[in-house]
């Protein structure tokens, strides 16, 4: 595991090995315990904040916190105890554990630590088996591991199985019915949380008092202890003690967040990744890491060469929500506001645009914590009578896991107005199970008896079309689904040079014709992020002498007649979009254009492979960059 580019040596790390029979550490052991400890929690701060510097993210927080018993564990399983060898973890962003791990088990050189989070890289932000030699799960989101977990035990009676938890991670619902099940079957699950009392938006004991993780495991059943995570021997006794009996029990380990590291102790901004200077001091203070150090003062974020005809500036969509609708806000009075608008953050206000209303307006804020399925149905219940409107924000890759809660919603007459940040796959080195590609799933009502199906979904194109998108809609009834990107958007330009949408109004269901070619020519149809990067492809292409029609569909589930009638006389027609291929808008979208009378060719493009790490080549790697949309259209056009 050592390595002569990677520069903290990890050969310092002791062999040791413990026994869970023996809840009491010598002399020797405990000293090797703490170096053991210190070592790896220090090259967790170098190389998580290395990626950092070079713009990647990479949260080091979690990841820092959890090593003591990590380190217990793994010389418990060192010493022969039956324990299936996997330290499964169910807040998939510590996965700089699992990348260390790899290394100090052989699977990895120590240097591929230096690639963390880069493209091709094999080591994106969440663990995926078989992307990464010595990885042997992958996490999903947040909270979802438990019950996968318990299967785990299942097949492999007569020994325990070690998840690692969060604060954050209990949260998700699918911990409750995964712990019931546990103490049902008497499995044999080790629930080690890590309680630091930080998540991404703030402090869980401050803003959702009552929320009490020894108590809410208890209350299922699950024999639950607290220690304090700092306290070494606290620490080993109650683990010795867990792993010396067979059934399902949970270990809530106290401590502040990022424990020692000044600057960072106990605030949530190291849930993400340390800054530079804060990891450049923490390992001065430790000495002997000069050569770390150099690496640090070295980085510089990754920035993208690439640049895009058609189109110029930049927006940010996800953050300019908050914005806007505070100035609608703005324009009621106190009374108005809380009697008619109740905004639900799920812990990612800040990614959200969300922070912007509880600055300004905390009267009608909800720190709901992460609690996607329940907030989404606090919403709609408060939206369920006229005049009130619900909003409520996540990323995309989460409206996954609250279908049940949109049909209910929509079966109930719900006004919510959902903003779903993080669409498509740009900029997501969370990679795969971060990407939001099922959005389409959102629109899967039917008609009702009195009336029509109000639900609507909208990708604007840049930030003039997604305001104006965002006032028009805001009063509207029913489901509204509106999607940005994590990456900031261009505007989009007319063939004069001037922003096609900057002072333009916003039309529901009607798409918007960018580029006009000559009658017989063929067209695009494109969604979201992909508008910018056709447009591109598109002057390209003229430039080579195939000219061909650009459509913005922003109101992505419904037809637009008189678009439609257009495409139905066109020879060809190629849908782009940053969804699933097989769930997206290209799915259905050769079904509208039969029903049209289309007789010309079709296909459509969009996400269909597991990601690639890194932050603009996501794009690139699904065939959607200009390159990619401009040989599609090309494909068609012969």
């Amino acid at each position: 595991m050592s390595s002569d580019r990677f520069p903290i040596d990890l050969n310092g790390l002791k062999p040791l090995k413990l026994d869970p029979g023996k809840p009491s550490l010598t002399d020797e052991q405990r000293t090797a315990l703490r170096q053991n400890i210190q070592l790896a929690r220090d090259t967790i701060v170098f190389f998580t904040a290395l990626a950092g510097a070079k713009g990647l993210s990479g949260h080091t927080g979690g990841a820092y916190d959890t090593v003591p018993e990590l380190m217990i564990v793994r010389a418990f399983i060192a010493n022969g105890a039956p324990i299936v060898p996997v330290c499964y973890d169910e807040a998939g962003h510590r996965v700089a554990t699992q990348y260390l791990l790899s290394v100090l088990n052989g699977a990895m050189p120590a240097d591929k630590l230096l690639q963390y989070r880069e493209y091709d890289s094999g080591l994106p932000g969440h663990p995926e088996k078989f992307l990464t030699p010595g990885v042997e799960f992958s996490s999903g989101r947040l909270g979802h591991l438990w019950a996968f977990v318990n299967g785990v035990a299942m097949a492999n009676p007569g020994k325990a199985v070690v998840m690692l938890g969060s604060d954050g991670s209990e949260m998700e619902g699918d911990n409750a019915e995964a712990a019931r099940l546990a103490v049902a079957r008497k499995l044999n699950v080790k629930v080690l949380v890590d309680d630091n009392n930080v998540t991404i938006a703030g402090h869980p004991q401050e803003y959702m008092p009552g929320y009490d993780l020894t108590r809410t495991l208890a209350g299922y059943g699950v024999l639950t202890e607290t220690t304090m995570g700092e306290d070494l021997d606290a620490l080993y006794v109650d683990l010795c003690r867990m792993f010396c009996e067979d059934r399902p029990h949970a270990l809530v380990i106290k401590r502040p967040m990022a424990p020692g590291i000044e600057g960072a102790e106990g605030n949530p901004k190291a849930h993400e990744v340390l800054e530079a200077k804060t990891a450049i001091a923490y390992l001065q203070k430790r000495g002997g890491y000069e050569k770390a150090i150099a690496m640090l003062e070295a980085a510089r974020p990754a920035k993208s060469p690439l640049t895009y005809k058609g189109s110029s500036g930049v927006g940010k969509n996800r953050d300019d929500f908050g914005k806007i609708v505070n100035e609608i806000l703005d324009g009621m009075d106190e009374k108005t506001r809380v009697d008619s608008v109740r905004v639900f953050d799920n812990d990612l206000e800040g990614s959200c645009g969300l922070h912007h209303i509880r600055k300004k307006h905390p009267e009608v804020f909800v720190r709901g914590g992460i609690m996607e399925r329940g907030n989404y149905s606090a919403a709609a219940g408060f939206g369920s009578s006229k005049g009130r409107q619900g909003i409520y924000a996540t990323f995309s890759a989460f409206l996954e896991m609250c279908i049940s809660e949109i049909t209910m919603a929509r079966l109930n007459f719900a006004n919510v107005l959902a903003h779903f940040s993080h669409s498509g796959v740009d900029d997501m080195a969370d990679n795969t199970c971060h990407f939001g590609i099922n959005s389409m799933f959102a629109d899967g009502g039917v008609t009702p008896g009195h009336g029509e199906d109000t639900t609507r979904l909208y990708f604007p194109a840049d930030q003039h079309q997604f305001a104006a998108c965002v006032k028009r809609i805001f009063n509207d009834e029913g489901l509204r689904f509106l999607f940005t990107t994590r990456s900031t958007v261009p505007d989009i330009l007319a063939e004069d040079g001037k922003p096609f949408y900057q002072g333009r109004t916003f039309e529901p269901g009607k798409d918007d014709l960018i580029r006009e070619a000559p009658a017989g020519s063929g067209y695009v149809v494109a969604v979201g992020e992909t508008v910018y990067r056709a447009l591109d492809a598109l002057i390209t292409l003229q430039e080579r002498g195939l000219q061909v029609n650009l459509v913005n569909k922003a109101t992505v589930n419904v037809v637009d007649p008189v678009m439609m009638k257009k495409l139905a006389a066109a020879p060809f027609v190629l849908v782009v979009e940053g969804w699933n291929v097989k769930t997206g808008l290209g799915s259905r979208f050769g079904g509208y254009l039969l029903q049209a009378g289309f007789k010309g060719r079709y296909n459509h493009i969009g996400t269909h492979k597991e990601g690639s790490g890194g932050l603009w080549q996501q794009m690139g790697y699904q065939g959607l960059d200009p390159k990619g949309i401009a040989a599609a259209i090309e494909a068609l056009a012969k």
